[in-house]
């Protein structure tokens, strides 16, 4: 099931981007440490070989994710978050598949991803999975690291 939004481009100045970003990285420091959190703050989301959408309904997030451009051909999906009270609602598989089609319009042939690897970050897990995502090796520039899952999907 997907919810029903209006998915766009942020800008990432607004303050509702602003407090779900923290929430995502609050959130992750409370599962790994510090070397192992991967998530991205607002300055590296602003850089220019990265994209954020975010979802909306009226004048609520729901939502957010991320496309990394690494190379010509590959992107790394970041920063997938649902605003709390939109959690279990489709909010994330629906910013799923507009960053996956996003990814085939500009021609990539692979997107991966790094994610948690407690229990926590299972219901991530199944979202990815159920995507066609599977494991895979540390990409980019990650390392292997008990605090990680890596996943990829050709496309």
């Amino acid at each position: 099931m997907q919810m029903e939004m209006d998915i766009r481009v942020d800008d990432l100045a607004g303050p509702e981007i602003a407090e779900l970003m923290q929430q995502h990285l609050r959130s992750m420091a409370k599962y790994s440490p510090p070397e192992s959190i991967h998530a991205l703050d607002l300055d590296e989301l602003r850089r220019p070989e990265v994209t954020v959408w975010s979802g909306w309904r009226g004048g609520e997030l729901l939502g957010c994710g991320a496309l990394k451009e690494l190379d010509c051909r590959h992107a790394e999906i970041k920063s997938m978050r649902t605003a709390i009270g939109h959690q279990r609602k489709g909010v994330a598989a629906g910013l799923l598949k507009h960053i996956l089609n996003e990814a085939k319009n500009r021609h990539y042939k692979r997107v991966s991803l790094e994610t948690g690897s407690m229990d926590a970050f299972s219901a991530a897990h199944k979202l990815y999975v159920g995507f066609g995502f599977k494991e895979c090796e540390p990409f980019a520039d990650y390392l292997e690291d008990p605090y990680s899952i890596f996943m990829t999907k050709e496309l």
